[in-house]
């Protein structure tokens, strides 16, 4: 299948969504009736996607049982195990650095986005070569879905911070990555599995002009925590699709 990659991060505890992640991952609690990561899936399929990579960790075993291939979903789907103990959102792309594409889409795991995804992609091919190792997509939150995370001037992130005063952008959850940026995380010396963030490696961009901004309109949807989860039901029964 051609088009893009989208690179999901599924990994994590889910610790703020117990009971219901007690016996499984996040990402196979239902919302709507469907597990969360069938609905990203779905979403991103009906724009033209169809090539997933999955990156988890915790009961990771469901997740395989229950979409296999992605042949039933119409996709292809692979797969990328932490192993035992977690390595972070950044140690988890590090160790499937060879799997990725020179450039990819990076979606957490938790987030549910009602936008177009091919206009970050547009904008990062747009910038080309001399363009950002990344582009953010942004959405002007004001802390009232969560805490805001992002400074924006001239078309990049300048600051990344969380919890950092001032704010009024959030990262909105996807983002265009080049693989050389994944390149450069790296690993702790003598080669010891570390847990590493992707919070610094976004701040090390943002440092460094290498974080471009991509702008959104609509607001996100997430399942981080039970609010949250009751948030996005909500609007799947509004939309329609709580089926």
């Amino acid at each position: 299948m051609s088009g893009p990659q989208i690179v999901i991060l599924a990994g994590g505890l889910g610790t703020r969504l117990r009971p219901w992640t007690l016996e499984r991952p996040k990402a196979m609690v239902e919302v709507g009736g469907r597990p969360f990561l069938e609905r990203q899936i779905r979403l991103v399929r009906s724009q033209g996607f169809r090539r997933f990579l999955v990156l988890g960790g915790y009961r990771m075993d469901q997740i395989r049982r229950h979409f296999r291939s992605g042949e039933r979903w119409g996709v292809s789907i692979k797969y990328r195990d932490d192993g035992e103990g977690l390595v972070g959102t950044a140690g988890a792309l590090w160790q499937a650095v060879e799997e990725l594409d020179p450039w990819f889409l990076l979606l957490d795991g938790d987030s549910f986005l009602p936008i177009d995804f091919r206009g970050p992609v547009r904008e990062f091919l747009a910038r080309g070569l001399a363009g950002p190792g990344a582009l953010m997509t942004v959405y002007r939150n004001r802390n009232r879905w969560s805490a805001s995370n992002v400074e924006v001037a001239g078309g990049r992130v300048v600051r990344y911070e969380r919890g950092g005063r001032g704010l009024e952008d959030v990262h909105y959850g996807l983002s265009v990555v080049a693989r050389r940026v994944v390149e450069g995380i790296g690993q702790a010396p003598g080669g010891r599995r570390v847990s590493l963030s992707l919070d610094a490696v976004w701040a090390r961009l943002a440092g460094a002009g290498e974080l471009g901004a991509y702008r959104v309109r609509r607001r996100f949807y997430q399942i981080g925590d039970p609010a949250g989860l009751e948030d996005l039901e909500g609007y799947l029964r509004r939309s329609g699709l709580a089926t």
